[in-house]
């Protein structure tokens, strides 16, 4: 319930210092609340499934630190492994047991991966992937989808998701054309504009990447067949089919994406959860694909900072307690008991919407739908998303400050945040 005590002066005053020291203020785009309007938050601490600002507001959080949170802020299992690792240092540079542990814990639930290699972003892994992809098939040109986002790499800004989107930004300033000039794009969830990349492009594609759940456009999952269809028609053409599971990975499913519907792609990228709320990113496949990569091959790939001794502690913490009895059922239930209810209240108030959700991950859309791809999600109303957005937070809920973005559920989250989220939105939504 909205009250008077909603004041946000510090944010204000640390936020308006920022400007002056940072480009927008912020070290992320999305961040600077440009698509919804208002003031960025400042935030002063996070626990379970609340934060609190500069201003002591407290907030139920639906970002989660764009999705690793998923055991909750600042879990207190992560919180000592992490104190204990710190006793031994801040990084080695060099190699440690912790990377086995959790390259076999990775190992043992992804379908596709048989060797791994830890890197510090989903960026990273991204670009990683993407020369293994052309060193192993000896092909340059790739096919992504319009709004899927793999990170800020050059060949990856066409037509991406996420902040992109956000900004309304059209292809980066700075990309040179000959970069992107072998980045093939197909709206997501259309089968045949892939096979016509492949039939206009023989023996040239060396793979498709995607999300495989879509959470940089917003939340969009794939149509039944889409995913079966890629792996097929990849197959056909000799290409490799790699999976995005930066935000996906031990979200939807302790498997992944591909562990859900059941679809196993060549080569799969990781981040966020992996890493318990720590910089992280793997990427990881087939042996006879992974062997390509230096010092095994002679693809070339390094950094100072991978494997890091803290990212891979709080990584295994985290994964451990993901293993647990009834985790992903829970994430299901309150998730689907979120999304149902700002549906049906969204419906009753008179406003055309759509969403849905996948374990612990959800999105909603002011657009009737339904939402196939980024081409529809554009058809959404973004000022009522974003008075919405604001009326929400000034209620003590945050969620993501763009109407492209998915939202995020926690095990830290209980029925009365839902009950409590529920109640704000028939309130905002009854006034907008």
């Amino acid at each position: 319930m909205l009250t008077s005590t909603f004041n946000t002066t510090k944010s204000e005053e640390i936020f308006t210092a920022a400007q002056q020291l940072m480009p927008g203020g912020v070290s992320s785009p999305v961040r600077a609340f440009k698509s919804v309007g208002g003031q960025p938050i400042v935030f002063d601490r996070v626990k379970g499934a609340y934060l609190w600002d500069v201003d002591d507001n407290q907030y139920i959080d639906y970002v989660g630190t764009w999705g690793p949170a998923i055991c909750g802020h600042a879990h207190p299992e992560v919180l000592e492994a992490l104190k204990q690792a710190l006793g031994k240092g801040t990084s080695f540079g060099a190699p440690c047991l912790l990377e086995n542990i959790l390259a076999e814990m990775v190992i043992d639930a992804v379908p596709s991966v048989e060797m791994v290699r830890f890197v510090n972003s989903g960026t990273e892994a991204c670009m990683a992937v993407l020369r293994l992809m052309r060193a192993f098939t000896q092909r340059e040109k790739v096919i992504k989808f319009e709004g899927c986002y793999h990170g800020h790499a050059d060949m990856f800004l066409v037509k991406a998701g996420s902040g992109v989107a956000t900004l309304g930004l059209p292809d980066s300033p700075g990309v040179p054309k000959s970069v992107t000039a072998s980045t093939l794009t197909a709206p997501y969830n259309d089968l045949q504009a892939v096979q016509a990349l492949f039939e206009n492009n023989p023996d040239q594609i060396a793979g498709v990447i995607l999300e495989p759940v879509v959470g940089n456009a917003g939340f969009i999952p794939p149509d039944a067949g889409f995913l079966a269809g890629l792996r097929e028609i990849t197959r056909e053409h000799g290409a490799l089919l790699v999976f995005d599971e930066v935000m996906t990975g031990f979200r939807i499913s302790y498997g992944g994406a591909q562990e859900k519907f059941g679809i196993t792609p060549d080569l799969t990228t990781m981040g966020k959860v992996i890493g318990g709320g720590l910089p992280v990113g793997a990427y990881g496949g087939r042996k006879d694909i992974m062997s390509m990569v230096a010092p095994a091959g002679p693809m070339y790939q390094a950094g100072t900072l991978s494997g890091n001794p803290l990212a891979m502690t709080a990584g295994i913490k985290t994964l451990e307690l993901l293993r647990r009895p009834g985790t992903y059922e829970k994430l299901a239930t309150i998730t689907k008991t979120l999304i149902d209810g700002l549906l049906t209240i969204a419906k009753d108030k008179g406003h055309e919407v759509c969403g849905g959700s996948i374990s612990g991950m959800f999105g909603l859309f002011f657009t009737a739908g339904p939402v196939h791809n980024y081409e529809d999600a554009k058809t959404s109303d973004l000022s009522k998303f974003a008075k919405f957005h604001r009326g929400m937070l000034e209620r003590g809920v945050y969620l993501a400050p763009s109407q492209f973005e998915a939202g995020f559920t926690s095990l830290a989250h209980t029925d009365e945040d839902i009950a409590q989220t529920l109640s704000a939105a028939e309130e905002v939504l009854g006034s907008i």
